[in-house]
This record gives C-alpha cells, structure tokens and sequence, in this order.
C-alpha cells in the first residue's frame, strides 16, 4: 500500500509504539493518586512535560495535556475569548482555517462575539495590512493557522507576532497541527501565546496532544471536574499516550532538517507530474518559502473527488480530498473557494500528503495511476 495522507494522520514510529505499549503495562495508576505506583506515573508525565518543553524551548509549566489538536483549538479560543469578554468581544481568524477553529469561531459568535475572517490571496496566505485593519478596540484574540491542512500554505506567523507587539492585550492563538515537524517554530521569537499540537499528525498515538500556554496566559475554564492541568483540562490524564507523544515529538523534530529536504525532493517531482498532465490543475504553491514541504493539492475540475480517491485505493494508493474532518463533505472546498477558485475546481480537489520515508519510485507510482485515471475518465468530462 502506498499511503499518501500523512496530513491526516501519521503511522507511528516503532519506538513510540513499543514505548505505549509499555507504559500501559507497567504505569497504569492514576498519576493523581498519592500512593507510590501513582507518584511514578506523574514522574513520568512530569519527565514527558519536561522533554516536549525542550523540544519546543518553552518551559515546562507552559504544557498543557489534551485529547487532540481539536480540544486545545477550543480550549485556546473559548478559553481565551470568555476570560477577556469583559474587556472586547471581537475576534479575528481567517476563512481557511481547520474546523476545530473556523466552527468555534461560528460558535463564539452565537454566543454574541464579533468575528473577522480575513481573506487570503491566491496562494492561500493572509496579507498583514488586512489583519491590521482589522484591528479594533475590541479585539482580544487573534487564530491563525501555521500551515493550512489542505494547500500546505504558510502564513506569516514571525510577521504576524511582530504586528501584534503592539498590542499586548491581544491574545495571538496559533493551530500548528501542520506546522510542527514541518517547519521551524520558535514560539518565543515570534510572540505566540497558544499553540495546538496533536500526537498523531507527528507519529505519535491518537487521542492526546497539547496546548503550548504562554506563562502569564489566562483561560477560563470550561470544564467543571478536578484540577488536572490547571484546572483547564480537568480528567485522568492519558499517561501512555503523553510519554508516547512526547517520544514522537522529540524523535521528529531531531530529524526534521533531513525529513524536510527528501519531502522538498519528493514534493518538486509531484508537482512536475501534475503539470505534466493537462487535466489536473496545481492548487498548492510553488514557492517554498510559502508552501509546506509535505502537501500537494491539485483538481481535476468537473470530476468529483471521491471518484478518483477510490479508484486510486483500487491500485493500493491511499490519498484525500479535503482535511479527514471534511473529507465525507462533498460541498465544494471552503479553503479553495477562499482564494478565488471557482467551484468545479473547488469541488474537484486532491490532497496527497507526503513522509520523508516515501520514495521517488513512490511518485512515480502515483503518476502511472493518475494518468490511467484521467485517460478512463476523460470522456466523462462535463461541459
């Protein structure tokens, strides 16, 4: 099987595994519980905390434990708009954002907050003066997406930051689901206050991730129960699977100059077979100082997405059309329409997500399969 979805999720390392699998073994106390059997697990998610906060060169007390990028997305917006309602009640985001955050974003607003969803050019990026303007009174948070889970675009996170110095009583939330393992963070340099990371798009286990909260930081809490991390993410805590994203976390990010250089190679030549065939059309960007290393999206316009997703499981290749959340809605892609797409290109989108252990034989595979493709469905073309 050739799997091309690494965006939505990732197979985990064989370390990360056999370390799972142990700590289920041996640790399976409560790490709240004050017997010694309890004390060793919270040693182990206190060591855990320690070595993910070096990872990431932030201090240890601003880890904060979850079940997935999707609660810590909510934990940050809701938390951090509910704590500063007092003080404005706008809200600033982008209208390509993953749903975790664009369908929080909707939820504020019902519960009568403001929200600005700034537009993106065509390549997928926001441009700073319109955050700038967007800027009021009331703004006390601003959500924007590291690198967008369906066209690999990177927005400018560092410039971002830099804007928002100026105004230190705006909290600036960043979804780096896509980002970590994939380019640089340096969450300090660029002033972020929250940042979503989950375990499993790093292979790393399923169902646990984090929310790096800057110190100083308030959230209000939304969950009524006991006072696990901090109060804000309250609940017996995943010790298996928080040793094991933190293994999966190092482990990426020590190989991650070598990763991204062969996802750079294996990208540039898929990028060559869409053009190549005239049919297709590239959505992702070219340049790669603005497009992820490990995502490329192209359309075939008029035919529906899901068709040519099954007929490539019929040759063993796993792909997708839009994110794993979306990927059962057949509207056209919201994240497209946003740039300026229309809607047969829209509606017709291919998302291939790469690894650093696929192969050029891997790409070529893919192409042979795709031109079959395009050769059966040619006559079904609509007009």
């Amino acid at each position: 099987m050739l799997y091309f979805d690494h965006c939505a999720s990732t197979p985990p390392y064989d370390e990360v595994v056999q370390t799972l699998s142990e700590v289920m073994r041996m640790q399976y106390s409560n790490p709240s519980s004050i017997h010694q059997a309890g004390l060793a697990a919270e040693k182990l998610v206190t060591r855990s905390r320690e070595v993910i906060a070096a990872a990431l060169k932030v201090s240890p007390n601003e880890i904060l434990f979850t079940s997935g990028a999707t609660e810590s997305n909510n934990i940050a917006i809701q938390g951090a708009a509910l704590k500063k309602k007092s003080r404005g009640n706008h809200i600033i985001t982008t209208g390509i954002e993953h749903s975790s955050v664009y369908e929080c974003c909707r939820l504020m607003q019902r519960q009568g907050f403001e929200v600005t969803y700034l537009p993106v050019d065509a390549s997928g990026c926001i441009r700073l003066e319109d955050l700038q303007a967007a800027i009021t009174e009331q703004t006390i948070l601003v959500s924007i997406m590291h690198v967008n889970n369906e066209m690999g675009s990177i927005q400018p996170i560092a410039e971002i930051g830099k804007l928002l110095r100026d105004y230190p009583r705006i909290i600036f939330h960043v979804d780096g689901v896509q980002g970590l393992g994939k380019l640089p963070v340096q969450l300090k340099e660029w002033g972020v206050d929250l940042y979503s990371i989950s375990a499993h798009k790093v292979r790393g286990p399923k169902g646990v991730g984090l929310l790096y909260c800057r110190e100083g930081v308030q959230l209000q809490s939304l969950y009524a129960g006991g006072e696990q991390e901090r109060g804000l993410r309250p609940g017996t805590l995943n010790v298996p699977g928080i040793v094991a994203m933190a293994k999966a976390i190092r482990m990426t990010i020590e190989r991650q100059p070598e990763a991204v250089e062969k996802m750079l190679q294996l990208r540039n030549q898929l990028i060559q077979v869409v053009d190549s065939i005239p049919e297709l059309v590239l959505n992702s960007g070219r340049d790669t100082e603005r497009a992820a290393p490990h995502i490329v999206h192209f359309s075939y316009p008029g035919m529906k997405p899901e068709v040519i997703i099954h007929m490539l499981e019929e040759s063993d290749i796993m792909a997708s059309t839009q994110s794993a959340c979306s990927s059962k809605d057949l509207k056209p892609s919201r994240v497209l329409l946003a740039m300026g797409c229309n809607e047969a290109r829209a509606a017709g989108g291919i998302r291939i997500s790469l690894a650093a252990e696929q192969s050029e034989q891997d790409i070529a595979t893919l192409e042979a399969a795709l031109r079959i493709i395009v050769t059966k469905l040619k006559p079904l073309e609509r007009g």
